[in-house]
């Protein structure tokens, strides 16, 4: 049990230090994970990202991504993605794969805060890039609040871009208004980002173990590099 405690303290201090040193590349704009994984799940997820912006190289830009997810225990889950892209130039197209582990590190309510880690390896599909994340999950819950951070430590490397380390950081807090209605307000930071905005989610019951869990927020650019707007939705459906 302590050198589980100590672990986690470890890797919290290592996000921590290398986030004061630099911020990943490119919106992080996106889904804020929590630690928990529950048994015996399945899920289909779809999300999506636009960008509205005076600059047209930010202005219209939309990531799409369909993915299947499965828990192997109560601890630990596989979900795979394909990720497509679309811009005012192209049309929608295949853009590249990710998979993604989440381990859940302590039981709900252990510890002073739930803590997880994420694991990510993303390729695409017609350059040399490759992307490695390990991000630590940390979620409080304060009476009918709950408080979600993300911090995530990323390397990229391939023939068709610079190799580097980067972090990135991105933060939530929710109200518990009602099952199928909870406001939120998030915040993302990261070396082209500086965001912050509403978000409102979901659960509706379809009986049995099938759930449909649903996202919709907008999000402000807070200086002159992050795009003005970004819009983003997500929809999973659990069995």
């Amino acid at each position: 049990m302590h050198s589980r405690s100590r672990l986690i303290t470890a890797l919290l201090a290592q996000v921590l230090l290398l986030g004061t040193q630099a911020f990943a590349d490119g919106s992080v704009v996106d889904k804020i994970y929590d630690p928990y994984v529950e048994a015996l799940e399945q899920e289909l997820e779809y999300r999506v990202i636009v960008q509205s912006d005076d600059d047209d190289a930010l202005d219209g830009v939309q990531i799409h991504r369909v993915g299947y997810k499965r828990s192997w225990t109560d601890r630990w889950y596989t979900e795979l993605y394909l990720i497509g892209e679309r811009t005012n130039d192209e049309s929608l197209q295949i853009e590249g794969y990710e998979l993604e582990n989440k381990w859940q590190l302590t039981e709900q309510g252990e510890y002073w805060a739930d803590w997880g880690l994420l694991f990510e390896l993303e390729t695409e599909r017609d350059n040399n890039i490759w992307e490695y994340a390990t991000t630590l999950l940390v979620s409080k819950e304060w009476g009918r609040w709950v408080t979600t951070a993300n911090l995530g430590l990323i390397y990229e490397w391939g023939s068709d871009i610079a190799n580097e380390w980067e972090t990135a950081l991105s933060m939530q807090g929710r109200y518990r208004l009602a099952r199928g209605f909870e406001p939120a307000l998030e915040f993302y930071s990261g070396d082209d980002t500086k965001a912050l905005g509403p978000v409102f989610v979901g659960n509706i019951r379809l009986g049995g173990r099938k759930k449909l869990h649903w996202e919709l927020g907008v999000i402000f650019g807070l200086d002159s590099i992050t795009a003005d707007q970004t819009y983003r939705g997500m929809l999973e459906f659990e069995f």
